[in-house]
């Protein structure tokens, strides 16, 4: 069992933020397994809308150089199933862009990004959806993680470097309305390569 610590998203956080003020968003720790995501629902082959996916970014962004409209690709960190069928295979890329970035200014002291994802590849095949990000979490990494992820969800998570523990939630950043992810420590947010984003469909997902 991972440990990890949830970043509560706020309405208003990012503002409050941005004039100075020192807060930090309230936390709550719960224990997660490692196993893959399993979707409940009636309608087989479908990802409800609302149904939040951990997916592991492949390059850093921070609102220091990222720009409007950026392309980037992130990676499914786990299994989706549905009553025992992987839906969606851990390694599955996802495309996003940023919709928004936020530089330190007078007033805004404090950066921020916002991603939206809008594309997700499954099996050579592409869907549109449209997700946004609701937590950012840091990754052990892979030599971290090799003992405990179930390595018997298939070597495709280890060769892509997906095997699972999730050290906490990304320090220094916190979510607030629209899903901005600002800076509470420093100038500019920065998510590095292999931060995992918990993101949340906004439609649902036919696969």
């Amino acid at each position: 069992m991972y440990r990890f610590v949830q970043v509560v998203a706020l309405a208003g956080a990012v503002s409050a933020i941005g004039c100075g003020a020192t807060q930090r968003a309230p936390v709550t720790t719960a224990p997660t397994s490692s196993g893959p995501t399993v979707v409940n629902t009636t309608q087989r082959g479908v990802i409800p809308a609302g149904q939040e996916l951990d997916v592991r970014l492949q390059t850093a962004l921070s609102s220091e150089t990222a720009m409007p409209e950026q392309r980037f690709e992130a990676v499914t960190a786990a299994d989706v199933m549905q009553e025992g069928a992987v839906l969606i295979p851990a390694g599955s890329r996802v495309r996003g862009v940023v919709t928004d970035v936020k530089r330190p200014g007078r007033i805004d002291r404090v950066g921020s990004l916002t991603l939206s994802f809008d594309q997700i590849e499954v099996r050579g095949r592409s869907y549109p959806i449209r997700a946004m990000a609701t937590q950012v979490f840091e990754s052990g990494g892979i030599r971290e993680e090799a003992g405990t992820a179930g390595v018997g969800a298939g070597a495709g998570a280890v060769l892509g470097g997906l095997l699972g523990g999730l050290k906490g939630a990304v320090l220094g950043a916190v979510i607030g309305a629209g899903g901005a992810i600002a800076a509470t420590e420093g100038k500019d947010i920065t998510l590095p390569a292999g931060t995992i984003a918990r993101i949340r469909l906004d439609q649902p997902l036919r696969v």
